[in-house]
């Protein structure tokens, strides 16, 4: 018989009475680390000061790194080894103030036994909100519970009550009135599109091409192929390897051809010299590579949607995605032939481009694309990024903000108003260029597909483009990211602390329709649409259904 040398069992701290442990996830890319590293020490203070008036003390679980100039988690392997650190049944505080890879910590998040909290700031300047609804969604499609929290300062009322009911019993309330099961759809033209759409993609199928999955650490943004493959959507899995080396194939002169197009439809672009710094002609020339690359990809495959996973891998070989992304998304669009020069691809119609490969918005996108087209409706979408927002003229008016991939179709003027500018070297070391602009004033249907309960769910809702005045649209940028597109939005019906306990992503997707009664059939058969694919169906806020 054979005698093992056996590994000592696993020992874990024990939790202190009145004690909460802090973790913080943060970049995997550490310029961006150690740029967010002084306003996520700030929100630390805060939250645990406000802790302090409660009688409980914060235990950071881990510590500032002098050698990497942050306090961060910055990869999986770090957080599994936080979590040994953390008593399993301590409450536990996961405070974001910046952009952060869920990845990092869901390993240690899935099997926490402690009531688990996470906290951002609501700030514009810093996307605290923004990873702390990935990091929300992400325990969401776990099945794993949370209690969550958000506030500007940290001193409001509201905020500390939260705190007060999470230390108290082990979770936080929130009111979601404002969310209600799809009913039972009326019998008209919109909800016959709907289910004879649906009927249509169960038969003949579609497919999505992922530039590699799972960007920035957005598990919430991957749906296996289980919950997949039953709406009739398939994916093809592709490398960001495979489009940088089809890149090296297309001509300058090709490129360039993009770029003139461009420039005839009065589209502009803030040029410099400093590649470090500044956009410049070259990275143009790269992006316009990448469009190319992208849609010739798509036609080998026969692609139905496409996402391209920019960011680790890629941003340090090639400029951004997202000149491509938006230009895609777009009908009226530069030129680009099939390899034998016999056909223009997706002519005068859009490729559904899903940013950061998010697939909840590629089967949105999808979804969108087919009844909106349907409909005789513009079909480009646009994924936003939830950014912030704020109070304006009695009225809280989101800004949401994406990196770069606005269609030039959801400007008032399209791409005579579009301006290229540099991408943030923080983020992008090697540059690009955004579509930077003010979404048009309009109706707006929004919308966000996610995982949960190893289920599919569609949150719908209407919204209201705004038009704000130039002064107050280039505050909101300032405070922001002013390089990137952004549309003013109010919400019908749901108010900003609704918004953010509901919502299950860092994402949502936005579409036109010209006037509110078009925007109401088009969310009506959106839903039938969705509901006929066996997709849950939540409406949120007013939608006259």
């Amino acid at each position: 018989m054979s005698t093992y040398t056996l590994p000592a069992a696993p020992t874990r701290p024990i939790a202190e009475p009145n004690t909460a442990y802090l973790i913080a996830s943060g970049d995997l890319r550490p310029a961006a680390n150690r740029a967010g590293w002084p306003v996520q020490q700030q929100m630390e203070a805060a939250v645990t000061a406000a802790l302090a008036d409660l009688g409980w003390k914060v235990r950071r679980a881990h510590d500032f790194d002098p050698e990497a100039g942050h306090g961060f988690i910055s990869s999986q392997r770090m957080g599994l080894e936080v979590f040994k650190s953390i008593p399993p049944e301590a409450p536990l505080i996961v405070a974001e103030a910046v952009w952060q890879y869920s990845h990092h910590v869901l390993a240690g998040l899935r099997t926490h036994k402690g009531p688990i909290l996470t906290v951002a700031n609501f700030a514009g300047d810093w996307p605290g909100l923004v990873g702390l609804l990935g990091v929300n969604a992400g325990l969401a499609k776990m099945g794993v519970g949370y209690s969550t929290i958000w506030s500007v300062d940290f001193t409001d009322d509201w905020f500390r009550a939260g705190l007060r009911s999470w230390v108290s019993t082990g979770s936080i309330a929130h009111d979601l009135s404002h969310v209600r099961n799809l009913p039972a759809l009326p019998e008209n033209e919109e909800t016959a599109l709907g289910r004879s759409l649906a009927a249509e993609l169960l038969a003949d199928k579609a497919i999505i091409g992922v530039f590699d999955e799972g960007c920035m650490g957005m598990y919430n943004a991957i749906i296996d192929d289980e919950l997949l493959n039953p709406l009739g959507i398939y994916k093809e899995r592709l490398s960001q390897s495979a489009l940088w080396a089809e890149m090296q194939r297309v001509p300058d002169t090709e490129a360039d051809a993009v770029g003139a197009w461009l420039t005839a439809k009065g589209m502009t672009f803030d040029l410099g010299a400093d590649e470090a710094t500044e956009l410049t002609e070259a990275q143009l020339r790269w992006q316009y590579k990448m469009y190319v690359a992208a849609l010739r990809i798509s036609d080998d495959f026969g692609l139905d949607a496409v996402g391209i996973q920019y960011q680790q891998g890629l941003k340090d070989l090639s400029p951004a995605s997202d000149l491509a992304e938006g230009l895609l998304n777009n009908a009226d669009r530069p030129p680009v032939t099939s390899r034998d020069g016999a056909r223009v691809l997706w002519a005068d119609r859009p490729l559904p481009h899903f940013n950061e490969a998010d697939e909840g918005v590629a089967v949105d996108a999808l979804i969108t694309n087919r009844i909106w087209t349907a409909m005789g409706l513009d079909p480009a979408t646009t994924l936003h990024d939830v950014r912030w927002g704020e109070e304006y003229d009695g009225q809280f008016v989101w800004v949401w903000e994406i990196s770069g991939s606005v269609p030039p179709s959801h400007f008032a003027t399209g791409y005579a108003e579009a301006v290229g500018r540099r991408q943030d070297p923080v983020y992008f070391p090697l540059g690009g260029s955004t579509i930077k602009g003010i979404s048009k004033p309009g109706d707006v249907v929004w919308s966000r597909v996610f995982v949960q309960g190893n289920a599919l769910h569609a949150d719908l809702g209407r919204a209201t483009a705004l038009s704000l005045p130039a002064e107050e649209s280039e505050r909101r940028s300032q405070a922001t990211t002013p390089a990137w597109p952004i549309m003013h939005a109010v919400l019908h019906g749901v108010t900003r602390d609704q918004f953010m306990a509901r919502h299950k992503a860092n994402h949502l997707n936005v579409a036109y329709a010209p006037d509110p009664e078009t925007a109401d059939k088009a969310l009506l058969a959106k839903a039938a649409m969705l509901s006929a694919l066996g997709v849950q169906v939540h409406l949120c806020g007013e939608t006259h259904l």
